[in-house]
Order: structure tokens, then C-alpha cells, then sequence
């Protein structure tokens, strides 16, 4: 936060920030409201300052020691001014707020999201509203104080739309609708405004003149036929014309009102004209509940990919408690207390494994292909699979707060992130409308008036134009390839927030790479063991293990964890010492010994360019031949240490006073699937550069070992930013990998900022916009392909669409498109057709056809 240092109440000396004690308490406080960014007698003056300024306001108390707000008013202040003027003073205000998600399944397209959201904007207490059509979902924030959930529920069905479950329902059911489209309430009353469409056919079929019988109606000949259609009308239009209400109320022109008064255009028609126009209506009628129904079944195979991950976490967990196994709710389960998984069971929570050992499937949530063993100490996710043995879980999380539970509501929370595309249809669908809508005025009314032709025949073209005149489809296209995507990446361990960056990273055509924790495990391990004279692999890792035990080094404990997996035998240790800079010493069942630097050894006086290598029988060991320029003697100074540390690694020499025992190399090392993730990149026409603050040595070892374009090294966080910067100049899309902490300026200055390893890391989670759960390289390259195949959907979607409904308007004039053809090709078709298209992604995945054993998969397109 920033403080202002001008003179205000209270103001902040040497011994900081205090508060005014001149300040004048509110002494009716109508309005209390919790800033928490208020912590100082600067802050809480300039908000003074701000609120006094509202209308009505008699009293502002501030009260920074506690970020809390009251404010007396004369009755006439209305809340909302006095939270705009604390933000107008640059702070936030915590509302203390309820959110809701309401499932409104019928809400599946933008101009149903527009009327719901009207809606809701005319209850008191609603501050946000989200509607997420593609989920069938509104979240909300609001006012307890203020309204009421019944109130915010009979709002979205004042609008026409019915709210199915809430996730403030006391089962805490809060997921999607289970019920089948095609056997709703308006499904079966399109089957029966289907049947009377046929009969009104059978019975005064225009296509052959044929009248049917007739019946009289108040003096006049009616013929059956006719009834039959407005039978249909009125059964199939019951929810079209309760929609179109709600619309012309809202006074949204989509496709609901649009279609009503085509409807009744037609039937008006009808009644005004001798060649009535009622069987236009009813086939409009039918068709366009079909349409709907399609639409919505489309919608709901859109949404199953995300209901699926809502349902990969199961709903009870057996805890023990008191030493007997308890079956409760998971929810219901508390931060320390320890769950049973038996094989085929899902863990219920993030936790840690107490007891036990199982091979566990990550898939649902990393999209790790081969299960994981886990053993006590090690740490589980929720929705994971427990294999085949026994685990006990000591959980860490809180209900709500595990890793797969943040995935969803990220996954879901990405919906609202509209991507640029998105924003241009939408621009251009508030354009397109209007304009549709009045070319079809013109087309009904023109050429009659103007040229005496025939009205029934220009009205009917009229009506056709305003079938066309909604961009459903158009409209739609993105967002539901957007979701598409954003799911089918979550399945495979991959975590995009948004579709902004779904689509950036489809046009990224530069990677950059952090490299420790990146393109390294980020773990130090020892990687060669060479002896010296006369003693043994074994014998340089006792000692060695002796002198690093008592060491917090990182290299010290990498060479205890690999000499303990050895397991070597324990030395008796004494007077430990760490020699600053340079390595560590202790006596060693009586005998000082060193570990260290090679200059260690220098000023200990050794000779470091004749060193006699270790010898197996009498015989010159394969390794030291290898590196020896003499038959058994090493130059560690010109050869073995410089040949290592090209390797980037980092040497450790082991040895007394009088004898060098043997040499340890220790690194950073390289991920297995590093170097084909770069390759498959390169080969999609991807530079790649790693961006590093270590020596140029171990970074040029590591850059040349995965193959990347370029590195540069030794930078500090602020010169990797300028890095990055420097590549944004030259490439239209940056993506930046690094580990979602200490790369974070880089990450926010790219692109696309991609952390590693984000499962069950709140930070890397929160910081980036693409995160790989798995702590996995090779899914890059699928996120890559993925998000590339995206943009290609999404521009086939958009312009598909557009086109269709531009060539069926324009044919409309000429009598080339049916009534029906235009719900059919326009509404239902092109709706049911850029879903279908967006599924598609589902395809994508993340096997590498030409990965072996040893690599790890990247990501290839199904055929």
C-alpha cells in the first residue's frame, strides 16, 4: 500500500502510524464497513476525507488499528455512495457478504444470461453477478442485510428461467441438473405441437392446396387443417412467448422475443390475409422448440466435462476417531484428523500418508499417466485413486480448500475471463441485430409499399429475416470452445484460468525457461562417486557421510541421502567445524577429515594435478582410464574437476590431511522429459531460451543437454523481466515457465505466465495464469497444441456462423429460404454444429506416439 505523507489526521511519526485523537466519533453509526486497507491515521484520513463529502453523511469514525469503518448519516445516505467514495480514496471494501451459485440449466446463451442478469440488478443487497451460461450457472455475492436467497431465486424465474438447485440448498447440492432434455415439461409439448403440425399437413397441406374439411366458427368456414396449426402454436409457443414476455420486459431483443413476433407475425398473417400464413407458424413454432431442445442437449455435453471434475471428489470419507473407524460426510472432516483409504477408494482430502503404501492414480488430477507410489510422509490430493494397498491420510486442508476443489472453481472462474475474441463477437452481435431486425422491417414493408407486391409473400420474408436477426450460434461459438478447452486441459493436469491466455498461448511462438526447478528437479543428487588410492566407492561415501551429516548445506544433504541409500556404515563423528566458504571438517573414528572446494585441499598443501586414481585388483578402474591423461594417476585441476563442472556439476573432494580419498560431483538434475518437450516445441516452430541467475558454466551444460535456442545465465529477477521483455519486441507471444514464486515478475511480464509443480501450491496456483499440476514438462507441448487447435475452432466457429447467417439473409429476399430452413440451417444447426466442433478438443492429447520408456510424453493431436 501506499500512504500519503501530506498532513492529515493523526499523520505518522518515527514511532509509526498513530491515531487522531481529535477525531470526532460517529455517534449513530447507520453504516459500518470493514477496510482492511486502512491501517494507518494517513489512510484513515484521506477516507475521512472522501466519505465527509457524501450527501447526508453526520459522522465518520475511521478506525485503522482495526480497518473498520462507521458512519453516521441522516438517513438519506445510501450505502453504495459511501463504498464508492472509500474506493474513490483507493481502498477496497470487505463486504461482509454471502455468495451463492444458483444452477439455472436453462440459461444457455448469452441473451438468456442478459435477461437473468436484469433481473437480479433490480433486487436490493446483489453486488455481483457472474452468470456462466456455458455452466448453467449465476454466481452471486449480495447482501444478507438486504434480501433474501428466495428473493434472489424468484428473481431469475420472474425472468423465465427456473433455478434448479442452489449451492446454499441444505444437502449442499449445488451441482447441475440431472434431469433429461428430451423428457422436460416443453419437450413433451413440442412432441405434441409435432403431431398437430403433421395433422394440420395431412389436413390442409399447402403444398397441395388440399383444404380438408371444415368446421364453422361463428358464422365462418374454418378449416380443420388451420385449427391443427394453431393448436401447435399454442402448445409449443407456451414457452416461447412466456420468454419473449420476459424479454420485451427486459427489453432484450434476442432470439426469444424475436421469435415471438415472428410467431405471431405469422398467425396475424393469417387472420389478415386469404392465403393464411398458419402453417408457417406452427412449423416455425415446432421447429424452433426443436432447435431449443437441441441447443440445450448440446449445452449439457458441454457442461459434462466440467461436471465431471465436480464429481471426482467423493462425498464421505471414514475417519478414525477414538480407534474405530467412523463413515462421515467429507466435508465434515477436520484439519489433523487421519482417513482410511482402502485399494479402489478416492481420497477424500489433501493430506499427508501416515501409514501405509499404495501405488495411487493422480490422473484425475495431474493427468499423470502412471500411478504414483506413495509411502508414509508423502502427499495426496483429493479425487485420487488409491490402487492397490491401504493408506492412512492425515489431512491438511481445509473442507472446500484441497487441490481438486481449487481446480474447480479456477476451471469454473475462467468462464467469466472473456477473451478478446469473445468481446468482438459480442460488440459485434449488439451491432448485428438491430441491423438484421431492420433490414426485415424493410423487407416486409418495402417492396409492397413501394412496388404493390404481394404483403403475404413480404411478410413472410420479413419473418424469416427476423428468425435470423439473434446470433445465438454466433454469440456462443467462443465461449463454448473456450470451456471446452479449459476442461478437456484440467482432465490432463494442465490448469488455464482463463480464456485470454488459452488463446495467447495458442499464438506463443517463444518459450522461456527457468531452469533450476524448471528444466532441473530443482533437488540436488550426487551423480559420480570417483575413489582415490586405495579405497573404495564405499569408503568415500562413509566419510563423506560422516563429515556432512551435522551439515545444513544442500549439497551436504544430498550426499547423505545418496550415501544412506547406499547404506554405508556409520562413522563415529567428533568436532564438527564448517569452514566458511570453503567445506566442512570433523574427526572420523579418531582421524580429522575434510569435505570441500578443491582450493580446501589446496591450502591443506595437496597437489591436486597428480593424484593417483583408485585401482581394482592392481587394474586401472574403467572411470579413472577414462579421465586419466596417465596410466593411473588424475590432474583434478586441469581434467576431472573442469570436465565435471562443464557437466554442471558441483565437485565435493573427500579426504585427511595427508590423503585425497575420493571425489563427489553433485547437480541439479535434468528432468527426464526436458529435452523432448524442448524438441517437440522446436519442431512446432517454437524457439526456446532458458532465463537463469546460475554461473554460465552449469547453465550452458544444462541448456546444451535439452537443447534449447539460446540461454543466458546469471541473471537477476529484474534482468530476466528485461529478457523477457526483449523477446515480447521480437515474437508475437512470449510463454514463460518457471516455478510460480521466484519467477514471478518474469511470469507476469510474458504472455503467458506458466508455473510447474502448482498441485497443492496455493501461490503457483494464484500467480499464474497456466498452471501444470503435475510438476510435468511434457505436458507443454499438448498445452501448446491444445491451445492452438482452440484458435482454429474457435475462428471455424465464428466465422462458419457468420457467414451461414449472412448468405441465409441475404437469400431471404429472393424466396431461396424457407421458414422452416431458417430455424433449422440458422438457429438450431449452426448451434448444435459449433458445439459439436468445439468437443473436439477433447481429441487432443497428451501422448507422444514417438516417446520411449525413457521420455516422457508430450502432447499429439488424434487423428
Amino acid at each position: 500500500m501506499t500512504h500519503d505523507d501530506s498532513a492529515g489526521a493523526g499523520g505518522c511519526n518515527d514511532s509509526g502510524c498513530a491515531p487522531d485523537e481529535d477525531a470526532v466519533p460517529a455517534t449513530a453509526a447507520d453504516i459500518s464497513l470493514s477496510v482492511p486497507g486502512m491501517d494507518c491515521a494517513s489512510c484513515a484520513a484521506k477516507v475521512e476525507r472522501s466519505v465527509s463529502g457524501v450527501g447526508g453523511v453526520t459522522g465518520v469514525d475511521p478506525r485503522p488499528t482495526t480497518g473498520t469503518l462507521s458512519v453516521a448519516t441522516d438517513g438519506s445516505t445510501d450505502r453504495d455512495d459511501v463504498v464508492a467514495a472509500i474506493e474513490s480514496a483507493g481502498y477496497d471494501v470487505d463486504d461482509d457478504l454471502e455468495s451463492v451459485t444458483l444452477t439455472v440449466p436453462d440459461m444457455d446463451c448469452a441473451s438468456c444470461a442478459g435477461k437473468v442478469t436484469g433481473a437480479l440488478e433490480r433486487v436490493d443487497g446483489v453486488r455481483d453477478i457472474d452468470t456462466r451460461p456455458t455452466t448453467g450457472d449465476v454466481v452471486l455475492r449480495f447482501d444478507p442485510d438486504a434480501t433474501t436467497l428466495a428473493a434472489l431465486v424468484s428473481a431469475v424465474e420472474s425472468a423465465g428461467y427456473e433455478v434448479v438447485s442452489t449451492s446454499l440448498d441444505e444437502d449442499g447440492d449445488g451441482g447441475g441438473d440431472e434431469r433429461s432434455i428430451w423428457r422436460s415439461r416443453r419437450a413433451y409439448a413440442t412432441y405434441t405441437a409435432g403431431l398437430l403440425t403433421l395433422i394440420g399437413l395431412v389436413l390442409a397441406n399447402p403444398l397441395t392446396a388440399a383444404t380438408g374439411p371444415t368446421v364453422d366458427i361463428l358464422g365462418r368456414a374454418v378449416r380443420v387443417g388451420d385449427l391443427a396449426y394453431l393448436g401447435a402454436v399454442a402448445v409449443g409457443g407456451l414457452a416461447v412467448f412466456r420468454n419473449g414476455y420476459y424479454s420485451l420486459r427486459q427489453r432484450s431483443l434476442d432470439i426469444d422475443l424475436l421469435m415471438s413476433v415472428a410467431i405471431l407475425g405469422a398467425v396475424a398473417a393469417g387472420v389478415g390475409f386469404d392465403e393464411p400464413l398458419y402453417f408457417e407458424a406452427a412449423t416455425l413454432t415446432t421447429l424452433f422448440s426443436v432447435s431449443e431442445l437441441l441447443e440445450g442437449a448440446a449445452m449439457d455435453r458441454a457442461r459434462n466435462s466440467l461436471r465431471e471434475l465436480m464429481e471426482l471428489s467423493p462425498t464421505e470419507a471414514t475417519v478414525l476417531r477414538d480407534g474405530a473407524e467412523e463413515t462421515v460426510p467429507a466435508d465434515a472432516v477436520d484439519v489433523g484428523e487421519t482417513v482410511v483409504v482402502r485399494p479402489g477408494d478416492r481420497v477424500p482430502r489433501d493430506g499427508t500418508v501416515t501409514d501405509g503404501a499404495s501405488a495411487v492414480n493422480q490422473a484425475p488430477v495431474t493427468g499423470e499417466s502412471v500411478p504414483v507410489d506413495k509411502a508414509p510422509g508423502d502427499e495426496v490430493f483429493a479425487g485420487t485413486i488409491v490402487e492397490g494397498g491401504y493408506l492412512e491420510v492425515e489431512v491438511t486442508t481445509p473442507a472446500g480448500e484441497d487441490t481438486l476443489s481449487r481446480v474447480v472453481d479456477m476451471v469454473e472462474a475462467a468462464q467469466s475471463e472473456r477473451s478478446e475474441r469473445e468481446q468482438f463477437v459480442e460488440r459485434f452481435a449488439s451491432y448485428y441485430t438491430p441491423v438484421v431486425v431492420g433490414f426485415a422491417l424493410i423487407v416486409a414493408v418495402g417492396p409492397p409499399l413501394a412496388l404493390g407486391a404481394a404483403w403475404e409473400e413480404f411478410v413472410l420474408y420479413g419473418l424469416t429475416l427476423l428468425v435470423l436477426a439473434c446470433p445465438c450460434a454466433f454469440v456462443i461459438s467462443t465461449p463454448v470452445t473456450v470451456v471446452s478447452g479449459i476442461t478437456a486441459a484440467a482432465r490432463n493436469g494442465v490448469l488455464i484460468k482463463g480464456g485470454t491466455y488459452l488463446e495467447a498461448m495458442g499464438d506463443v511462438d517463444a518459450v522461456a525457461f527457468d531452469k533450476t526447478g524448471t528444466l532441473t528437479k530443482g533437488e540436488l543428487t550426487v551423480t559420480d562417486v570417483v575413489p582415490l588410492g586405495d579405497n573404495t566407492e564405499e569408503d568415500v561415501l562413509r566419510c563423506a557421510r560422516g563429515l556432512e551429516l551435522r551439515s545444513e548445506h544442500p549439497i551436504g544433504d544430498a550426499i547423505v541421502a545418496h550415501a544412506d541409500s547406499a547404506g554405508v556404515a556409520d562413522r563415529s563423528v567428533e568436532d564438527f567445524e564448517a569452514v566458511t566458504g570453503k567445506g566442512v571438517t570433523a574427526t572420523l573414528d579418531g582421524t580429522p577429515h575434510y569435505a570441500g572446494k578443491p582450493g580446501l585441499f589446496d591450502d591443506l598443501g595437496f597437489d591436486l594435478s597428480h593424484v593417483h586414481a583408485a585401482t581394482d585388483g592392481g587394474v586401472v578402474t574403467r572411470t579413472s582410464r577414462a579421465i586419466c591423461e596417465r596410466n593411473n594417476c588424475l590432474d583434478l585441476l586441469s581434467d576431472t574437476v573442469p570436465e565435471l563442472q562443464s557437466e554442471g556439476k558441483t565437485v565435493v573432494l573427500v579426504g585427511t590431511e595427508d590423503d585425497l580419498e575420493g571425489v563427489i560431483a553433485v547437480a541439479d538434475e535434468v528432468r527426464p522429459e526436458a529435452a523432448r518437450t524442448v524438441e517437440r516445441l522446436r519442431e512446432a516452430g517454437v524457439r526456446t531460451v532458458m532465463l537463469t541467475g546460475d554461473n554460465e558454466r552449469t547453465a550452458r551444460a544444462v541448456g546444451e543437454t535439452v537443447g534449447v535456442d539460446e540461454v543466458r545465465a546469471e541473471l537477476l529477477p529484474d534482468e530476466k523481466v528485461t529478457a523477457v521483455e526483449e523477446l515480447l519486441a521480437e515474437h508475437d507471444g512470449v510463454a514463460m515457465v518457471g516455478d510460480g514464486v521466484n519467477d514471478a515478475p518474469a511470469l507476469a511480464t510474458a504472455t503467458v505466465g506458466i508455473a510447474m509443480g502448482a498441485a497443492g501450491t496455493d501461490t503457483a496456483l494464484e500467480t499464474a495464469d497456466v498452471a501444470l499440476l503435475a510438476d510435468d514438462l511434457s505436458t507443454l507441448p499438448y498445452l501448446r497444441t491444445l491451445a492452438e487447435r482452440a484458435n482454429g475452432v474457435i475462428r471455424q466457429n465464428v466465422w462458419t456462423s457468420l457467414a451461414a447467417k449472412a448468405v441465409l439473409a441475404a437469400a431471404v429476399p429472393f424466396g431461396l429460404v424457407p421458414i422452416w430452413f431458417a430455424v433449422l440451417a440458422g438457429d438450431a444447426g449452426m448451434t448444435v454444429g459449433v458445439t459439436a466442433n468445439a468437443s473436439r478438443l477433447a481429441r487432443v492429447s497428451p501422448a507422444d506416439p514417438e516417446a520411449t520408456e525413457a521420455d516422457a510424453p508430450a502432447a499429439t493431436t488424434d487423428a
